[in-house]
C-alpha cells in the first residue's frame, strides 16, 4: 500500500529486454533499509526491487506490466526520470491517502478542461 506522497526522483539509469523488461533505476534511499522483493512505486506503478547496490535499484517489469501501464508497451529509456514511493509500513504517518499501486484497468482521456481552479479530466 502507498499514500501517493512522492519521498524521491529517481532515474533510469539502464534498461535490457530479456522476454521482460529490467530496469535499473538510481534513487536517493538508503538501500541498506531496501530488502530484496521490496514493493517500490515508480511513476506510480507497484514493482519489485530484485537486485540492490549503495544507490540503485533494479525491477523486472512484465510485458502485461508494460501494456496496462504508463511505462509503455516500448518501456522506459535510460535518464528518464521518474517518481518513487517506498511502501507504507505499520505506523508510518498516513499524509496522503491509500492507494494500491496495482493496476486493475486501462482508460482513455476524451477531455480535459479548466472548471475553477482545478482542472477535470473527463
Amino acid at each position: 500500500m502507498f499514500t501517493g506522497i512522492i519521498t524521491d526522483i529517481g532515474e533510469v539509469s539502464r534498461v535490457e529486454m530479456r522476454g521482460d523488461m529490467r530496469a535499473r533505476i538510481a534513487c536517493h534511499y538508503d538501500m541498506a533499509g531496501v530488502d530484496l522483493g521490496a514493493s517500490i512505486a515508480c511513476d506510480g506503478v507497484c514493482l519489485t526491487v530484485i537486485d540492490k547496490g549503495p544507490d540503485w535499484f533494479d525491477v523486472d517489469i512484465s510485458a502485461e506490466t508494460l501494456s496496462k501501464t504508463n511505462i509503455g508497451a516500448n518501456g522506459w529509456t535510460a535518464g528518464k526520470r521518474l517518481n518513487l514511493e517506498r511502501a507504507l509500513r505499520v505506523g508510518d504517518e498516513l499524509g496522503g491517502h491509500i492507494v494500491s499501486g496495482h493496476v486493475d484497468g486501462v482508460a482513455l482521456i476524451e477531455a480535459i478542461r479548466d472548471e475553477g481552479d482545478s482542472t477535470r479530466v473527463r
